[in-house]
């Protein structure tokens, strides 16, 4: 016991000193440990400061935060340049579409003047069908009144027309009614009205056919030798006719001799040369628009 005693009394200050403060640094040291692994930002900056040291920088590892700076950076440039991508694949899906509206308008507007155009060209071609089909009527009409008429009294008649238009109002008659008829023509004129039918022209050909034998019979038949005087008789000529009747007649003219075109159309009436105009545009817009304009000239 007394040897113990003396021990104890042999500790120093120092001693009894490291004693107490160690435990309490250990305490300290582990705090601080689990403080920095279980703290980024601290670990980090404290690996910051210690790359500051010569000898202890080389020793410790890159800050965390210098990789996640580099692969964000590196995230930020891929971005950019997909965005950039994006961008210029967007600029051209714009830019084919442009293209492709642009089309789309020019095809609508192509199609909305062919629309056009198949609009007038039926309007044309029934009011064309119209004017022939009331010329065909009146035809029949005729045809209709020779065939209730007796045969001797319908032969001189349509004897004294020109072949053509003899052959034009039989063609619309039966049969039964031109035997009849032809029995009681004189025999060369019978011979020949035959002859005509049995070409079996079209009934359009035919009508042409008989207007021009009219014209040229009202100029033969003219006594006078004055120009004047023949231009009179045309003129009445085509006063007296039907305006689908001279319509299509003054168009082939007007081939020939456009003047004489514009003399006949100048000599009618203002009520005759509408009805004819009118027949005239319906049949061919671009001749008649041209002879109204020099007619109007002329005026």
């Amino acid at each position: 016991m007394a040897k113990e005693e003396m021990e104890k009394q042999g500790y120093s200050g120092m001693e009894k000193f490291l004693f107490f403060v160690t435990p309490l640094l250990f305490t300290v040291v582990l705090v601080m440990v689990l403080f920095v692994v279980f703290n980024p930002s601290l670990r980090e900056r404290l690996v910051e400061a210690g790359q500051g040291i010569p000898v202890v920088g080389a020793l410790l590892p890159e800050p965390a935060g210098n990789g996640q700076k580099a692969a964000s950076t590196q995230g930020s440039e891929l971005d950019r340049k997909q965005l950039a991508s994006l961008q210029a694949d967007l600029q051209a899906a714009q830019a084919k579409l442009a293209v492709a509206q642009d089309e789309k308008t020019g095809l609508e507007t192509q199609i909305k003047t062919l629309q056009d155009q198949i609009d007038g060209l039926i309007k044309s071609g029934d009011a064309e069908k119209l004017s022939a089909e009331q010329y065909k009527s009146k035809v029949d009409e005729l045809a209709g009144m020779f065939a209730s008429m007796s045969a001797s009294k319908a032969a001189p008649i349509l004897q004294s027309m020109t072949l053509e238009e003899s052959v034009l109002v039989l063609s619309s008659m039966d049969s039964r009614a031109q035997g009849g008829i032809l029995a009681k023509m004189d025999p060369k004129r019978a011979a020949q009205t035959a002859a005509r039918m049995k070409d079996d022209e079209p009934v359009k050909d035919q009508q042409i056919a008989a207007l021009q034998s009219r014209l040229q019979l009202e100029a033969t038949a003219t006594t006078g030798t004055s120009t004047i005087l023949n231009q009179e008789q045309l003129t009445k000529t085509f006063e007296s006719m039907n305006a689908a009747q001279a319509a299509p007649l003054l168009l082939q003219m007007a081939d020939v001799s456009p003047s004489k075109v514009l003399r006949i159309l100048g000599g009618v009436s203002d009520t005759t040369r509408s009805s004819i105009v009118a027949e005239m545009s319906g049949l061919n817009k671009d001749i008649t628009s041209q002879l109204v304009s020099k007619l109007m000239a002329g005026k």
